[in-house]
Parts: C-alpha cells; sequence; structure tokens
C-alpha cells in the first residue's frame, strides 16, 4: 500500500516508471500462471493416457504410442474374450501346463475341475496366473489359439500396437520375430473403454471387476477359495467403476482403471509406473489423471441444424410438368441424424468448426434420398462427424415425349 501512495504523489517522470513497473509485474504474474497451465503434467508413468471412453479421443496423453510390456493388465482382455465367447457355467479341467504357472497363482492341480464362470473372479481379483490359463485353453482350445483370438479382438476395437502372447500377461516373446508381448498406453485405454461401453457382455464384465470378496470352491467341493479385489483405486474415489493392476520385471507397475462423472466416461492407462519400491505412483497418477478430466471436460451438444437453398438441376423437368422457361431444381436437407443432437467431450480450449460442402448444379434425373454434399464437424481441426445433405424430392429428365407433348401443346395456343 505504501508504494501505491507514494506512486500517488510523484512527479510525472516517477509516475510512469512506476506505471511500468506494475505493468511489468503484472505481465511476469499473468505469464507465470499461464506457464503453470501449459506446463505438461507432473506423471510417474513412462506412458499414459487419459481417455474418453465414448469417443476414443485421447484428452492428455504421455508418451501415448510407445509399446511396451504391460503385465496383468492383459487380464482385461483374457476376461471380456472369456464372457463373450464362453459360458460361466462350464465346467473346465486344469492342464499340466496351467498348474505349472508361476505365483501369483490359484494353485491348482492338474486334473481338478472348475466352474469356468468362478475363475474369472479369480483372474481379475486376485490375478491368478493359472486361472488365465484355464480360461484360455477353455475358450480358445489353446494358449495359442486364445491369443489368436485377443490379438484379432485387438484389431477388432482399433488397436493395431498391441500384441498378446499369453492370456496372463507374463512377460514373453516370439524367438522367430523378436515381437513381445506389449502394447501402448492409447490402445490399453481403448480396450478398457470397449470392456466397459461396447462389449455386449460389458455388465457381466464390471459386475466382475467391482466385486471387493468373492468366495467359490473346486467342481468337487473338495477345496475352497476366496479372492479380494486387489484394485485399491475402487476405494480411492467414488467415481471409480473398473480397474486391473499389473507388475512384472519387465513392464513395471501398470493400470488400466476407468471413472464415470455426472454422464462423463474416463479410461485411464499407465504403463511402466515405477518399479519396487514405488506401487503407489500408480494410485498418484491415475488420481492425477481422473482429477484432470473431471475438472477440464464437459459435455456440450455441437449440432447444427442447417436449412439449404435448392439446387439447379440440369435437363431436368421444372416441377414435374412446367415449360422449359422454368429452371428445375431440388429441394435438400441434411439427413437425420441417428440420434439426438450431437454430443461431444471438450475443454475450453477445444475449436470446433462446422464446414457445408454442396454440389453447385446436378444433373437429371435426380432421385430422392441422393446425396448433395455433406455438413462436416472438425474439432481442432480433426474430421469428427460428418452428416450427409440429400434431396428431399426427385427431377425427371427432359425426354422426347415431353418435349413432343410441349410442342403440340404451344400449337394448340
Amino acid at each position: 500500500m505504501r508504494f501505491f501512495s507514494h506512486a500517488k504523489h510523484a512527479k510525472p517522470k516517477q509516475k510512469f516508471l512506476c506505471i511500468l513497473l506494475i505493468s511489468c509485474l503484472l505481465f511476469m504474474i499473468s505469464a507465470g500462471v499461464k506457464a503453470q497451465e501449459d506446463a505438461p503434467m507432473q506423471l510417474y508413468a513412462q506412458a499414459a493416457v487419459l481417455m474418453d471412453a465414448d469417443s476414443g479421443r485421447v484428452l492428455y496423453g504421455k508418451n501415448e504410442d510407445e509399446i511396451l510390456p504391460m503385465a496383468s493388465t492383459t487380464k482385461i482382455m483374457t476376461c471380456i474374450l472369456a464372457l463373450e465367447y464362453g459360458n460361466p457355467d462350464d465346467i473346465v479341467e486344469v492342464s499340466a501346463y496351467a498348474a505349472s504357472m508361476p505365483k501369483v497363482k490359484l494353485y491348482m492341480r492338474q486334473g481338478e475341475k472348475y466352474r469356468l464362470g468362478d475363475l474369472l473372479y479369480s483372474l481379475m481379483l486376485e490375478s491368478h496366473n493359472d486361472s488365465a490359463v484355464v480360461i484360455a485353453e477353455a475358450v480358445g482350445g489353446s494358449v495359442e489359439k486364445f491369443a489368436a483370438m485377443m490379438n484379432q479382438k485387438a484389431r477388432d476395437i482399433g488397436c493395431f500396437d498391441t500384441y498378446f502372447i499369453t492370456p496372463n500377461g507374463l512377460d514373453a516373446v516370439v524367438n522367430d520375430t523378436g515381437k513381445i508381448h506389449s502394447t501402448t498406453a492409447d490402445n490399453l485405454a481403448k480396450i478398457m473403454a470397449y470392456c466397459i461401453t461396447d462389449s455386449a457382455a460389458k455388465e457381466q464384465f464390471l459386475e466382475i471387476t467391482q466385486t471387493r470378496e468373492y468366495s467359490f470352491c473346486d467342481a468337487s467341493g473338495e477345496r475352497s477359495f476366496h479372492c479380494s479385489n486387489h484394485n485399491a483405486f475402487l476405494s480411492m474415489m467414488d467415481e471409480a467403476v473398473s480397474g486391473k493392476t499389473g507388475f512384472t520385471n519387465k513392464a513395471g507397475y501398470c493400470y488400466v482403471g476407468a471413472i464415470e462423472s455426472e454422464g462423463r466416461t474416463f479410461t485411464v492407462a499407465l504403463l511402466a509406473c515405477g518399479w519396487p519400491n514405488h506401487k503407489t505412483y500408480k494410485w498418484s497418477d491415475m488420481k492425477k489423471l481422473a482429477e484432470y478430466g473431471m475438472e477440464h471436460y464437459e459435455y456440450r451438444d455441437i449440432y447444427e441444424d442447417r436449412s439449404f437453398a435448392d439446387i439447379p438441376v440440369t435437363d431436368g423437368i421444372a416441377g414435374g410438368e412446367a415449360t422449359p422457361y422454368e429452371s428445375a431444381a431440388v429441394s435438400v436437407s441434411l439427413e437425420k441424424p441417428e440420434r439426438s443432437g450431437l454430443p461431444y467431450l471438450l475443454c475450453a480450449e477445444d475449436v470446433v468448426e462446422v464446414k457445408t460442402k454442396l454440389v453447385k448444379q446436378m444433373q437429371a434425373p435426380v432421385y430422392a434420398g441422393q446425396k448433395a454434399g455433406e455438413v462436416s464437424y472438425y474439432l481442432n481441426g480433426e474430421l469428427i462427424k460428418e452428416y450427409a445433405v440429400v434431396t428431399t424430392g426427385g427431377v425427371k429428365r427432359v425426354n422426347y415425349p415431353w418435349i413432343l407433348h410441349y410442342i403440340m401443346e404451344l400449337y394448340t395456343l
């Protein structure tokens, strides 16, 4: 306050210097705040993604396309395939290979039989490696065939930088090609988004991954088991709806999870998020990305209803029966959207552009429903949606019978 008091009674030259100093201070403060806002988020993970589960848009990424091992986050794919192609009530038998899996494991024995649905809880809550192999052999016929199913599903989802070798996520490599069991943060977030939003088995997937405790017996009833959910993030945020942890020596700590808040669904994938003794790094990163998404992104309806002038039609009969002195034209309208509006998850910095492209004229004959252009929606310069502009009626082509009829009418005048 004393500084401003002195500035008030200063000479003109001193006042100018005071104003200049104050302006510089304000500029520095503003620049500092802007720099802080633009600074990259500090994350422990080597690769990370925050994704809009509905559109698949990456809202925040760090090395999101880097190919890395993903450990037991693999098991979300194993689980969703078992739900889509297997029968939870099937009784499946444990092979010698499945029983030989390293820990973490259920310690099943060769020849024992279990209900497939029970093993899915063992898979997702405790991350048991032997359960993953039993499931894969039961659903796919063998681990190799099941891995092929996993890779095909990944491609179907649009994940072309993912390569599955095992159903449990243990580090693996194909000797002939050198390809490793791996994915990217972007692909892993897409797979989780598929599991909770698009899969026909999404409700079953969510039911399993949200279960806190689960008990079951083998088919004979001689052995009983109890599983506890190791996804601690379910208790850390009310918005958490699903997730899967993972760790191997090569992959480090990994995590893939999903949150829901006010109609928004986000998925987060973290790869190489620390090594022992940094087990909690993934929770810090997950919370930071989840809060970033909830704070910065809201749904906005970007749909714009549009009307268009009639389009001239060459060699057409105006009005169907009119004279040649009239110009033929056809009316057009936007093709009806498949849903009301176009809601999109946006932040304050996002820029939406709507561009219309129409043909200048059409050649008869024209039929109802014929495409005459499109209305395109761009988000930050990238095409996100396109609606066709179509004709609402038809225009006949001028032909000899019509010309003859018109000439005859002229002579009768």
